[in-house]
């Protein structure tokens, strides 16, 4: 159940007016009275003889019995409850008490008290009711407003328990503003799958991830399209800022802009400029000198090697949350929202979708009142910086695979992310991480495709004695789990991919052993698919399968030097240093 308080208004009229009309797009049906602060309150809905004008003049009329100095410009209280989708249809009476209680717990009115403020709720749909009230009381006081959201909340969650409705989470006013009702009507009416809010807080989420500095940022504000004003002092420091859609304008044709603060809690000025360094505001020079090195100077990495760079920030980042503290953690989790959107914006068009759709729903799981402490390691921004400056990827060959390889890891962030979320009571945000989880689920489906298929073909290919030898080495690095992975689909691709370590130089089963303690696999979706890429990124492997078959000499060689180690060949096996570990 949703309860929502409006705005303040000042014309009574106007909202019965809409209360009791058509709606918008004619979708208010029998609108009627189920229950005001009088029984006896007349019913413009059902009641012919009724009007909308006596009751209005019946609600206003503590206001109106206050001298003219005193009445409040903004009297008009409005609280609009809504049930969720899948809860059952109530009944009018059952509208009706939900009404009471909701005036109760706001304070406009309280069952026992006489002098309350005036009120009716209407509806006009099955599955919500709008409440209206004048905020002055009978006495003459004002009510006791204070918290009024924040209660109608706490109401819900105690109504949705008696009548057994669907429990949603609670809220701890770290969410990003939600859009109005005038901004949905309205981007209806204008054809939009979104509203500009949200189509603005898409946008500036993603010149955020990875900048470095006030100019790269506004920088790429600018080249996405918007429409940008500064708040600049008279010293000439910037303050902040405020953006518009340059198609969305007000009945007087002027841009409707909206302050990054209006977007999310984290995108005003202040908080973005946290994110760059210790000073808060790092100077211009970083956009064109990051930090961090390997990439050499502005040297652009290439999409490929910027995504294999951010596999292994998620592996720092998951050591960071496991054992770190959780100021610590919740700064690894935010940094990871902006790895999601710069890897959303830079991604192939078949992953696209979905990883958009993640970043856009693990945006309410990269915010809570743990404070961030962002000083503690900045590796997810850097890599989040290079998949912006290394560009969009082509999806195909390194490109794709490595996409695969970062969303694999991704997946685990993000479910670790909804653990830590719950173990802290942030339901809304281990709900949102979850949600997140899902689409990187078919994000990573249509990445892993082409580079897991042409591993399959080179397992399928391996000579008899490599495959079981092979087995043999998974049933002695992982025995609880050998069988599970023995049978599953991905084994072949698993195969191929310990060949190609073993050609490479590394012994198998201490590879597959430490790739396989890295993380639990048993929850995976498919084990396999997770030791392929954790062993590709542990021997340093190309993200795709390298052209062609494994060098024979290289196979032949390693099959050489195994052969003191099987049962029956006699001898001891030679350790050798693994390299690139």
């Amino acid at each position: 159940m949703i309860p929502r308080v409006h705005k303040r208004g000042s014309r009574t009229i106007g909202l019965l007016h809409y209360l009791y009309g058509p709606g918008t797009h004619e979708e208010h049906t029998d609108p009627h009275l189920v229950a005001a602060w009088d029984s006896l309150a007349p019913d413009p809905g059902r009641d012919t003889e009724a009007t909308l004008k006596e009751l209005q003049q019946l609600l206003d009329q503590p206001v109106d019995a206050l001298p003219s100095g005193r009445r409040p410009d903004q009297h008009v209280w409005h609280l609009s409850v809504r049930a969720a989708p899948e809860d059952p249809v109530l009944s009018d009476e059952q509208w009706a008490d939900i009404a009471r209680r909701m005036v109760a717990a706001t304070g406009i009115a309280a069952g026992d008290d006489p002098a309350a403020c005036r009120w009716a709720a209407v509806r006009h749909a099955d599955d919500h009711i709008h409440i209206i009230a004048t905020t002055v009381r009978e006495d003459g006081r004002k009510p006791r407003l204070h918290n009024d959201a924040a209660r109608s909340q706490a109401e819900a969650r105690l109504i949705e328990a008696d009548y057994g409705l669907r429990r949603l989470n609670p809220g701890d006013k770290t969410a990003a503003q939600r859009p109005t009702s005038a901004e949905r009507h309205k981007a209806e009416r204008t054809g939009r799958t979104r509203t500009p809010r949200e189509e603005l807080r898409e946008t500036v989420r993603r010149a955020v991830a990875g900048a470095a500095s006030d100019a790269e940022f506004f920088d790429r504000l600018d080249a996405s399209g918007l429409l940008v004003v500064r708040r600049v002092a008279p010293s000439g420091d910037l303050l902040g800022y405020k953006v518009a859609l340059p198609d969305d304008r007000n009945k007087d044709g002027e841009p409707i802009f909206y302050a990054g603060a209006k977007l999310a809690p984290d995108l005003s000025l202040p908080r973005i400029r946290e994110r760059y360094g210790s000073d808060g505001a790092a100077d211009d020079t970083a956009a064109e000198h990051p930090r961090g090195a390997g990439h050499g100077g502005a040297e652009r990495p290439a999409p490929s090697q910027a995504r294999r760079t951010a596999s292994g920030a998620v592996w720092t980042a998951l050591l960071v949350i496991d054992q770190g503290d959780d100021g610590a953690a919740a700064a690894q989790i935010a940094d990871a929202g902006e790895l999601l959107d710069a890897l959303a914006k830079t991604s192939a068009a078949h992953t696209r979708r979905e990883l958009g759709d993640a970043a856009s729903a693990f945006e309410r799981a990269s915010r809570s009142h743990i404070r961030a402490e962002r000083q503690q390691d900045r590796v997810l921004r850097q890599a989040a910086r290079d998949l912006v400056r290394g560009g969009p990827a082509l999806g195909r060959g390194e490109d794709g695979a490595g996409t695969a390889m970062v969303i694999d890891m991704l997946f685990f962030l993000v479910i670790t992310a909804a653990a830590w979320h719950a173990r802290n009571g942030h339901a809304q945000q281990a709900a949102a991480a979850r949600q997140a989880a899902e689409h990187l689920r078919a994000a990573y489906r249509n990445a892993a495709v082409a580079p897991l298929g042409v591993l399959q073909e080179r397992g399928r290919r391996l000579a008899l004695p490599l495959q079981r030898r092979y087995g043999s080495a998974v049933r002695e690095a992982v025995p609880d789990l050998a069988q599970r992975l023995l049978d599953e689909a991905g084994w072949p691709a698993l195969a191929a991919t310990l060949a190609e370590a073993e050609a490479a130089g590394h012994e198998v089963v201490p590879l597959l052993t430490e790739a396989a303690s890295r993380r639990e696999l048993d929850t995976a979706e498919s084990m396999s698919d997770v030791l392929v890429w954790r062993l590709r990124r542990l021997a340093d492997l190309p993200a795709a399968p390298a052209a062609g078959s494994p060098p024979r000499s290289a196979t032949a060689s390693a099959v050489r030097s195994r052969r003191a180690s099987v049962p029956g060949q006699g001898g001891a096996e030679q350790s050798r240093p693994a390299p690139g570990r």
